[in-house]
């Protein structure tokens, strides 16, 4: 530990102070912490137990010695807990400060200058890593499970085939309700109604023969089933040709 301490004896430090000091911190140091700067207070006066100043990279110790260098106070500030530190040169000396985030301000004065301003420096820089570290964080947006959209069902498309027949039995329909014959009207006059001569087509009908007849029965199937005649127009000749039969 004494090794450890020597390289903080070339600006103006008390190697009695320094080796009080190492004799005492190898049990006050924490895990990881390490020490990074030591300063010692130099009065102008003769200064047999002087304050120290121990800067580690978790936090300021200030030690005070006692009963005539017998024993030692120590008091520990956090950086976490110190809001802001300050040097200020003078004459015979510097000072050095720091305030506490609850009001609190330690004041150690006759420090070497050049020992204030490397406390100093390294005061700064322990605040700005804390700082850092402290600082928030790319707001993370939090994770959401896609919601699933309902799923529509939909009908398969009709083929061609289903189509085809779907319409063929509407028009059919409405061909059956256009060529239904409409009620004879009832005539109230004694007077015998005229005979009705037959049509040239029912003429035709009836001078074919039985196998003429089944023939042009065919041969309107064969319309029908090329959608050039309608089915209540099939139904109609087939009545007629039925008729012959």
């Amino acid at each position: 530990m004494k090794e450890q301490f020597k390289k903080f004896l070339n600006e103006e430090q008390d190697p009695k102070a320094i080796e009080k000091i190492s004799a005492k911190l190898s049990d006050l140091l924490m895990k990881n912490e390490e020490v990074g700067y030591i300063g010692v207070q130099k009065k102008p006066a003769i200064n047999v137990f002087p304050d120290s100043v121990v800067l580690t990279n978790k936090r300021i110790i200030i030690c005070k010695p006692k009963n005539l260098g017998l024993s030692m106070d120590f008091t520990d500030y956090p950086w976490g807990n110190i809001a802001g530190a300050f040097m200020k040169e003078g004459i015979l000396g510097s000072e050095f400060s720091f305030t506490t985030t609850t009001d609190i301000t330690v004041s150690i004065d006759y420090i070497p200058k050049i020992q204030a301003r490397k406390m100093y420096t390294f005061s700064k820089e322990q605040l700005e890593l804390l700082k850092e570290s402290n600082a928030p964080k790319a707001e993370e947006k939090p994770f959401t499970a896609p919601i699933e959209e309902p799923v529509a069902y939909t009908e398969p498309e009709a083929t061609a085939e289903e189509i085809e027949e779907v319409e063929t039995e509407e028009v059919n329909s409405f061909a059956e309700i256009i060529h239904k014959p409409a009620p004879e009207p009832v005539y109230e006059e004694t007077t015998p109604a005229p005979v009705p001569t037959p049509t040239p087509e029912k003429q035709g009908l009836a001078a074919l023969s039985k196998e003429e007849l089944f023939e042009k029965l065919q041969s309107y199937k064969k319309l029908l089933d090329n959608g050039l005649i309608l089915q209540g127009e099939y139904d109609a000749f087939k009545k007629e040709i039925l008729e012959y039969l």
